[in-house]
């Protein structure tokens, strides 16, 4: 896709799941990618695949839940490859539970990375879009920001706020800057594993990940974005599997 080769693109939570297939998937269309994540060791052997394939990537530790670290890997993309062009907020926890197990501090770590993690994505990268007067932030959320069911309320009501936001700062930047939404429904990922009931595990992963999307889908739908004309600006994409017909 040439509208993505040589693009300069910054991804969330990209040392597993969705956010690694975005990086291998942006690269072998010739975009350089910079990834960012807690365990660098999944991002250095990413990273070296990427590079042995023939792609650009570079990597840095993050932790979306610190401003400044965030604001250092935005920084990152420019020190590397001179500017960033897009920034993929992808990095998110599915802790599920009822409400009265009074797991609040699982909620607390969810508006922290899934909300908090997407605010400060926006505050460092929209001062290089807007120096430049131009980019792109890639919010990844889930089917969940349209639904809610038992156990997944506060992981809902955090992706209801991602897209919010998304809408609002859409309305707020210059016409030159974009801002796409992307909804995955179950995808491949390591999503599941942060939840703490191991029954409740159980059910979720027998109910609602079934007919699972691989990872690779959702990059492909991020590449879609991306590769549009800059005048062309994709606000949402939901991406579900086709034997999905709830949630």
């Amino acid at each position: 896709m040439d509208g993505i080769k040589g693009k300069v693109v910054a991804i969330t939570g990209a040392s597993s799941g969705i956010g690694e297939a975005i990086a291998r998937h942006l690269a072998g269309l010739g975009a350089r990618v910079v990834l960012g994540a807690r365990r660098v060791d999944n991002l250095k052997d990413i990273v070296a695949a990427i590079s042995a394939d023939g792609g650009q990537a570079v990597y840095k530790k993050l932790d979306v839940t610190d401003t400044e670290d965030v604001l250092a890997f935005a920084n990152h993309a420019v020190e590397q490859y001179g500017t960033l062009d897009v920034f993929v907020n992808n990095a998110g926890l599915m802790p599920l539970s009822m409400i009265n197990s009074y797991k609040v501090a699982e909620w607390h770590r969810m508006i922290d990375v899934n909300v908090k993690g997407v605010l400060h994505g926006i505050a460092a990268a929209l001062p290089i879009f807007e120096a430049k007067d131009s980019g792109q932030f890639v919010n990844i959320t889930s089917v969940g920001d349209r639904w809610v069911g038992p156990t997944s309320t506060v992981y809902s009501a955090t992706k209801f706020a991602v897209r919010a936001i998304s809408d609002g700062l859409r309305q707020e930047v210059s016409g030159n800057i974009r801002v796409t939404l992307v909804a995955p429904g179950p995808t491949e990922s390591e999503l599941a594993e942060s939840i703490s009931d191991s029954a409740l595990k159980k059910l979720a992963i027998e109910k609602f990940r079934t007919d699972l999307l691989p990872a690779a889908a959702i990059a492909r739908a991020v590449a879609y974005a991306v590769s549009q004309p800059a005048d062309v600006d994709v606000n949402e994409i939901v991406v579900r599997p086709t034997a999905q017909k709830a949630l």
